[in-house]
C-alpha cells in the first residue's frame, strides 16, 4: 500500500487529522476536490479548548498572529456575554479568524510533516474488505483506485464515506433556514457589533476586519426557504432592511450562503476500517461557533489511536474508544445547539425566558459552566476501569508550569509537540524508570510543580495521552507505585517496546 490512511475531505478537520497521522510517521494522503483552500471565511471562531490542542502541537502562535483574540462569547445571543477569561486555561479566550486562514495553517503543518494532499480529485466509491480499503477516485488524469489500511470520512454532511460504510445519520430535518454572508457595510463605524432579535427576525453582525462584517440573518419572511435555493443580493439587502431598518450601506457581498437547523448524528463513528469525523459524523445549527472546533478535537482524539493501530502498539480496545469517548460529548453538543436555536425567537414566552437566562448567567458559577461547555473545556472521558481511582483520570490536561531537575522552568504543552504519551513524574526513583525510555511513543519527564495546583498536589505520576487528556494518575499513597506505573504503561503504550 502506498498509503496507510486515506482521508476523504480536505477541510480543517481533514488537515488536522492528516497532521496528527503524519506526526506519528503514518503514510497519509488527503483527497480533496477543490483546487485550493476555500477563500470564504465560514467558521470564524477558534474556541479555547481548540487553542489548547493546537498549542500542544506548536501551531497556536501561527493562528494567533493572523486573527483577533476575544475574551467574550455568547449563548444564543443573550445580552449577558460568556466570560472566557475566567476559564482555568492558558488559552482563556477565543480566536476570531476566518476558516480559510485556519485551513491554510493546518495544511502547511500537515505537508511539512510529510502528509500528501491530492487536490482536484474526487472520491467516487469506498469499499472495505478484511485487509484494507479501496478508494476509487477521479481527477485530471482520469480514474484510478487507491488502497489503504484505513479510510476516514472528513467529507461533510453529505459524506460519501458514511454512505458507503452503511452508517445511519439519525436526527431531524431543518425547520427553518437562515442567511450567512460577509459584506461591506459602509454605514457602520469600524468594528461595530450588532445583535438583535425582534418580531421581524434575528440579525447578528460581527466585524471580520475594519471593512468586512459577518452577517447572520433569520428573516421571519424568508425562514421557510429551502437551504438549496441560492441567496441573491436583493434578498440579502431586503432581509437586512427588515431586521435592522436599514441596508447599513451594503455595497458589496463577498460570500453568501443559506443553511438550516437540521440536527443529525451518525449512529456510530466506525464501521470496521472506515471512520467518520467532523460534519460527516454530525450536523447542527452553528450556534456558538462550535462545529469546526468539535471536528478538530475529534481529529486529535482519533489520530494517535489510528497511528497506534497501524504501528502495532495499540491495544485492541483503543480504536473502539474513539466512538465511545466522542459520541456522548457530541450528543451534548447537539442538544446545546438545539436549546440555543429554540431561544432564537421573539415570542413573548421566549423573550421572557431569554431575560431570565440572561440574569442567571450573570452569576459567575453559571456563566463559567456554560462557557466551559461551549468552549469544550468541560470535556472529560470515562476513567480507565483498569487503573487505580484518581480524580484526574480522564480529565483534560491543562498547561502546567513545571520545574525540571536542573532547575529549568518550562510549560508542559511543548512536551506534547511530538504527539507521544507523556509520563510526568513528580516523585520518582530514576534508577527504576530507565526501562520506560525505550518506548518510542513515550516521553518521560521528571519534574515538580513550579506553581501550586491543588488538583495535582497528590500526584505521584501521571500518564498524559497524546491528545491532552490524562490516561491515569496515581496518588502519593499508592502502596506500590512502580508496579502501578508499569502496568499502566503496558496497558496504554503497548506490552513491548518499539
Amino acid at each position: 500500500m502506498k498509503y496507510e490512511v486515506i482521508l476523504i475531505g480536505g477541510g480543517p478537520v481533514g488537515m488536522m487529522l492528516a497532521g496528527e497521522l503524519a506526526l506519528a510517521g503514518v503514510k497519509v494522503c488527503v483527497i480533496e476536490r477543490l483546487k485550493e483552500t476555500t477563500p470564504y471565511s465560514r467558521a470564524l471562531t477558534v474556541h479555547p479548548r481548540t487553542l489548547e490542542i493546537l498549542d500542544m502541537r506548536g501551531v497556536k502562535s501561527q493562528l494567533i498572529s493572523k486573527g483577533r483574540l476575544l475574551s467574550r462569547g455568547h449563548f444564543a445571543g443573550l445580552e449577558t456575554p460568556l466570560d472566557f477569561s475566567a476559564l482555568d486555561s492558558s488559552s482563556n479566550h477565543t480566536l476570531f479568524l476566518p476558516q480559510s486562514e485556519t485551513e491554510k495553517v493546518l495544511e502547511e503543518w500537515a505537508l511539512g510533516l510529510g502528509a500528501e494532499v491530492w487536490r482536484e480529485v474526487e472520491a467516487l466509491s469506498v469499499h472495505q474488505d478484511a485487509d484494507g480499503v479501496d478508494v476509487k477516485i477521479a481527477g485530471p488524469n482520469g480514474e484510478t483506485t487507491l488502497r489503504a489500511a484505513y479510510v476516514v470520512g472528513t467529507d461533510g454532511a453529505k459524506s460519501l464515506v458514511r454512505k458507503h460504510a452503511n452508517i445511519s445519520f439519525e436526527g431531524t430535518d431543518a425547520t427553518f433556514t437562515a442567511i450567512l454572508g460577509d459584506a461591506v457595510l459602509s454605514d457602520l463605524a469600524p468594528m461595530s457589533v450588532i445583535s438583535r432579535i425582534t418580531e421581524q427576525g434575528l440579525v447578528s453582525i460581527m466585524p471580520i476586519n475594519d471593512h468586512i462584517y459577518r452577517v447572520l440573518i433569520i428573516d421571519m419572511e424568508r425562514r421557510n426557504i429551502s437551504k438549496d435555493e441560492p441567496v441573491t443580493l436583493e434578498e440579502f439587502r431586503s432581509s437586512l432592511i427588515r431586521t435592522t431598518g436599514s441596508d447599513l450601506g451594503l455595497n458589496d457581498v463577498k460570500w453568501m450562503s443559506r443553511f438550516g437547523n437540521a440536527t443529525r448524528q451518525a449512529g456510530r463513528y466506525r464501521n470496521g476500517r472506515l471512520f467518520l469525523a467532523g460534519d460527516s459524523a454530525h450536523i447542527h445549527f452553528p450556534a456558538g461557533g462550535q462545529g469546526m472546533n468539535v471536528g478538530l478535537q475529534e481529529a486529535m482524539n482519533l489520530g494517535w489511536k489510528l497511528a497506534g493501530a497501524i504501528k502495532g502498539w495499540a491495544p485492541g480496545w483503543l480504536l473502539d474508544s474513539y466512538h465511545t469517548e466522542r459520541f456522548p460529548w457530541n450528543t451534548a453538543l447537539l442538544r446545546n445547539t438545539e436549546v440555543q436555536t429554540m431561544l432564537l425567537d421573539a415570542t413573548p414566552t421566549i423573550t421572557e425566558l431569554r431575560s431570565m437566562l440572561a440574569n442567571l448567567i450573570r452569576i459567575p458559577e453559571a456563566n463559567y459552566q456554560i462557557a466551559a461547555q461551549v468552549s469544550a473545556m468541560d470535556v472529560h472521558y470515562a476513567p480507565d476501569a483498569e487503573a487505580p481511582s484518581h480524580p484526574l483520570n480522564g480529565k483534560r490536561f491543562k498547561d502546567l508550569s513545571l520545574k525540571l531537575k536542573d532547575g529549568q522552568l518550562i510549560n508542559s504543552y511543548p512536551l506534547l509537540h511530538k504527539g507521544t504519551f507523556l509520563l510526568l513524574q513528580f516523585h520518582s526513583n530514576e534508577q527504576n524508570s530507565g526501562q520506560w525510555e525505550t518506548y518510542n511513543n513515550l516521553q518521560v519527564v521528571h519534574a515538580s510543580l513550579a506553581e501550586a495546583d491543588t488538583a495535582w498536589n497528590d500526584v505521584h505520576t501521571a500518564l498524559i495521552r497524546p491528545d491532552g487528556h490524562i490516561a491515569w494518575a496515581i496518588s502519593l499513597s499508592d502502596p506500590n507505585p512502580m508496579q502501578t506505573i508499569n502496568e499502566g504503561i503496558a496497558r496504554w503504550c503497548g506490552n513491548i517496546t518499539n
